[in-house]
């Protein structure tokens, strides 16, 4: 129902819609799903591309992205946890790898792009944790590979409004 209302008030020319608390429940983002702040956590280290550790309490039911987010870890996630880029890229240890579903195919088209792709790499923004994943260590590549600097992420053109008129 707002899905369509909103489609009908872009058709009429509005420049922006807004969700509002009341007529939504709550405010969604992107980036992942919303998780209670009193999930349970489990202890995750991420290593940086400097090799340096950083240790964190990552909530049952949040996305690597998520976690990596709000633990100031620069892991970038340009199209905000939409697995439509690969600079969420992550390798993971071989046995957390092989525990996790096979990755999608939208998600292997964008691992295809990933700076240094290994064999056990998936994107952040695909991985939910588990409490399986107490102690795991994550591996940050080197780099990323951003293909949306400077351009729009719904179609790649120049940067502007996906509701502007015209």
């Amino acid at each position: 129902m707002l899905a369509r209302r909103s489609l009908a008030l872009l058709r009429a020319g509005a420049t922006r819609v807004r969700c509002s608390q009341s007529s939504v429940g709550a405010v969604r983002h992107h980036g992942g799903p919303h998780v209670d702040k009193d999930a349970p956590t489990v202890s995750i280290t991420f290593v940086q591309p400097d090799d340096s550790l950083k240790e964190v309490q990552a909530r049952v039911g949040e996305s690597l992205l998520q976690v990596a987010h709000q633990n100031d870890i620069d892991l970038e996630g340009a199209c905000e946890g939409v697995c439509a880029c690969s600079t969420c890229h992550l390798i993971l240890p071989k046995e957390l790898y092989d525990t996790l579903e096979e990755p999608s195919e939208d998600e292997e088209d964008m691992l295809d792009m990933a700076f240094g792709l290994t064999d056990t790499s998936r994107l952040g923004c695909q991985i939910t944790v588990t409490e399986n994943m107490e102690g795991i260590r994550l591996q940050m590549p080197k780099a990323t590979r951003n293909f949306y600097v400077g351009k729009c992420s719904c179609c790649l053109a120049a940067p502007h409004s996906r509701f502007e008129r015209g």
